[in-house]
């Protein structure tokens, strides 16, 4: 199965400020519903508080330490890997770990992908993306998309995939 990470951050590597996305572009969250549409998602609790609901054609998976939390639509797990464990028993391909600053954390060392959008400001985050070593990656795609009448601000997205040990 292969893990994926999706994420947008800003200019410092911010991901959320108080609990929420501190910008609006409608381009990628059409991306973020086109890529993960049909596969599973794994998000920590916090993550899902910020979303309010399951998303729909997805199998949710949240990820909390709270042994008496339940949330109808969604999967609940212990884990992360506990979560890779139900997504793979279950047939997944490509599993979408999409936050928070933690889940990132423990997915980044064992991530086969990443869908990276670039958002170019500072938002002034109070949660972050782990520091990524690009020389781990290969960037196999980019594209600048332009700020607009549906999009704050002006963002990039990139495509990475992980460097296999050879290419070392």
């Amino acid at each position: 199965m292969i893990i994926s990470i999706i994420v947008a951050m800003d200019q410092a590597g911010g991901i959320g400020k108080g609990g929420k996305i501190p910008w609006h572009l409608r381009a990628d969250l059409q991306r973020f519903k086109r890529l993960t549409m049909g596969h599973h998602i794994l998000m920590g609790r916090k993550t899902f508080t910020s979303i309010g609901r399951p998303l729909p054609g997805r199998t949710n998976i949240l990820i909390t330490r709270q042994t008496n939390f339940a949330e109808d639509g969604c999967q609940t797990a212990r884990s992360l890997a506990q979560a890779l464990a139900i997504a793979q028993a279950q047939g997944e391909e490509e599993a979408f770990v999409i936050g928070g600053g933690e889940i990132f954390t423990q997915a980044l060392p064992m991530a086969d992908r990443i869908y990276l959008t670039r958002v170019h400001v500072d938002a002034g985050c109070d949660v972050f993306f782990p520091p990524l070593d690009l020389s781990e990656w290969a960037e196999l795609f980019c594209s600048d998309q332009l700020a607009d009448e549906n999009n704050q601000y002006p963002f990039s997205y990139h495509y990475l995939v992980r460097r296999s040990s050879q290419d070392h």
